[in-house]
């Protein structure tokens, strides 16, 4: 009984952080407790939602999703590469970029719609790229499409989906924007990107920060020893085989990677002439590059590390925004994600410069807990967290969030 009301206490005490503003604000209940904890000491099966209302924060999805996604799914979603270092790095800049709330600011009417490339959303925070939706619950990119559609969200779907683009967009309503992973032969690249095309697709994000590959350590070390029971849908690593991927149907890939390491610059160029949309880089954490890509003309920069999973740089994406932003000098949208889990945080990037904020993992978690329903309410937390966070810092749209908002003491900005 003892033990049963020290358990119960320790949830309440969670939900309360998880629940205050300024928790929030200082990074969420993670930066109360020591490093490693929450992963370390689960709460009981009475502690763990059953249901999305249940939830106060996209935290609260993580254990509950945890708990029904195959534990090789569920290894190969949560890790870094190396020593987690980006990872990490990713959620604890937060802490070092502080809010300056503006007082007496009539907030009775505030508006988080965005307008990107012609095409209005309730709010600047998106739906990134995910491969292989499906490993975490059935409804897969079907389901985070019809949340999407019920939010107003924008939905980025990857090459690497695990339903057609054709399906996902009759879901959203609307076109997806799509996430190039572009093979090492120009042949196959034509055919997925007149496929997208004719979908209705109009804007392509070419992902440029794993073209050489990745050391995912930590999922080697946590994913099952025993993968017999891996092979009745996989033939090799997790994302690896184009069997897996129905972008690739009709296509003949034998011999062709589904990464090209030698892609460069002219490639981009090559890309740029081709398709008649609109093009986005995604993976760009440098001035010098942003720089490139306004020469080359793009049409905008989305400034990832692959949530932690592409080069370990030990540098969050919040801290590489300002100088991206600072180069491209409006001249083009820039984009961000890695690591947002708050209202807060999408507040922060916004302020740095940014236009819309991705998030991954939290609407996995809501996808691996509770299909459809569970990517909603992630979506409803997110929005409902950024409202208050505009209003409380006396923001009534977009356009007036600025640096003049945050304090970066630690950086030079």
């Amino acid at each position: 009984m003892a033990r049963s009301n020290t358990l119960a206490a320790r949830r309440d005490f969670l939900k309360f952080l998880a629940a205050s503003p300024y928790v929030a604000a200082l990074g969420g209940v993670a930066a109360f407790l020591p490093e490693g904890v929450l992963a370390q000491n689960p709460p009981d099966s009475s502690g763990v939602i059953t249901d999305p209302a249940q939830a106060f924060a996209v935290f609260d999805f993580e254990e509950a999703a945890h708990r029904k996604v195959p534990a090789g799914h569920w290894a190969y979603m949560a890790s870094g590469v190396d020593d987690d270092a980006t990872l990490r790095a990713n959620r604890e800049a937060f802490q070092h970029v502080q809010l300056r709330p503006r007082r007496l600011r009539d907030a009775t009417h505030v508006d988080m719609r965005v307008e990107l490339f012609g095409t209005v959303y309730n709010s600047p925070i998106f739906l990134c790229p995910t491969g292989g939706e499906r490993s975490f619950h059935p409804g897969g990119e079907l389901a985070v499409a019809r949340a999407a559609q019920a939010r107003g969200t924008l939905q980025i779907l990857s090459t690497m989906t695990s339903t057609p683009v054709e399906e996902v967009n009759q879901a959203l309503g609307r076109p997806t924007w799509y996430q190039l992973y572009a093979p090492d032969s120009w042949d196959v690249c034509e055919k997925l990107l007149r496929r997208v095309e004719a979908s209705g697709c109009s804007v392509i994000a070419l992902t440029v920060d794993v073209t050489t590959g990745r050391n995912l350590e930590t999922y080697s070390r946590t994913r099952p020893k025993d993968l017999h029971q891996c092979a009745a849908c996989h033939d090799s690593e997790p994302g690896r085989s184009a069997k897996e991927h129905p972008m690739y149907d009709g296509i003949n890939m034998t011999g062709v990677n589904s990464v090209n390491p030698a892609m460069d610059w002219a490639f981009v160029d090559r890309l740029r002439k081709f398709w008649r949309g609109t093009l986005l880089l995604k993976g760009i954490d440098t001035r010098e590059d942003a720089r490139l890509c306004v020469e080359h003309g793009l049409d905008g920069i989305l400034v990832s590390n692959h949530g932690g999973r592409a080069t370990e740089t030990a540098r969050a994406t919040l801290e590489a925004l300002p100088e991206i932003v600072d180069e491209v000098r409006n001249r083009l949208p820039v984009l961000v994600d890695s690591g947002f889990r708050r209202g807060t945080d999408v507040f922060k990037a916004l302020a740095l410069g940014a236009k819309a904020v991705g998030i991954g993992r939290p609407f996995l978690w809501g996808l691996g807990a509770f299909g459809q329903a569970g990517v909603d309410r992630v979506i409803d937390i997110l929005q409902g967290e950024l409202h208050l966070a505009m209003a409380n810092c006396g923001t009534r749209t977009l356009a007036e969030i600025t640096r003049a908002y945050v304090a970066t003491p630690d950086w030079k900005l």
